[in-house]
């Protein structure tokens, strides 16, 4: 697998190792599929597409292995002034590993996107968990922090994927507001 340190590497590129996590080693696999499509780092969606939550599925090789994962809005309320970043959009925890979120406990419930300004990176990330009931959630979604909360459940990192998403009738790139 690629390493984040890799400048090729689009989590580094679209800024999401630097505002979301420290560099890390991508170990196992990640397939997010939304509206009967797959997600790529950097592919574009509209709030229209991402109503239900996505359908998750998860690698590794051992069911007694345990994964948390987490959905942030890297850029809310605007990524001009992402003064609530991180916002909180998902979370399950205790999801088996070769099985897909359905397994998991969502202790945040999905809320879909609704980004008003600009165009937002949002991030999903799969950690490897200590055991079983070892992950508890927030207290609330905005100023969520994926750093602090994975040292604070002593969560690694295995994987990441984004999308990039804005107002229905938005055009163009990233401006400032």
């Amino acid at each position: 697998m690629s390493s984040s340190r890799d400048y090729g590497d689009p989590l580094v590129l679209g800024g999401v190792i630097g505002d979301v996590l420290n560099p890390f080693t991508s170990s196992v696999s990640l397939r997010v599929v939304i509206n009967n499509r797959e997600i790529s780092n950097g592919c574009e969606l509209r709030p229209s597409h991402v109503l239900n939550r996505p359908r998750v599925t998860i690698g590794g090789e051992d069911l007694r292995t345990f994964y948390t994962l987490v959905m942030v809005d890297a850029d809310a309320p605007s990524p001009s002034n992402p003064f609530l970043r991180e916002y909180l959009h998902w979370m399950v925890t205790d999801i088996p590993a070769t099985t897909n979120t359905t397994f998991g406990k969502e202790v945040v419930f999905y809320e879909s996107p609704q980004p008003s300004a600009g165009i937002h990176r949002f991030v999903i990330v799969l950690f490897k968990q200590l055991g079983r009931d070892t992950v508890f959630a927030p207290e609330w979604r905005h100023n969520f922090n994926t750093r602090d909360f994975a040292g604070n459940n002593s969560l690694a990192p295995v994987a990441a994927v984004y999308f990039n998403c804005q107002r229905e009738r938005g055009c163009g790139g990233r401006r400032m507001e």
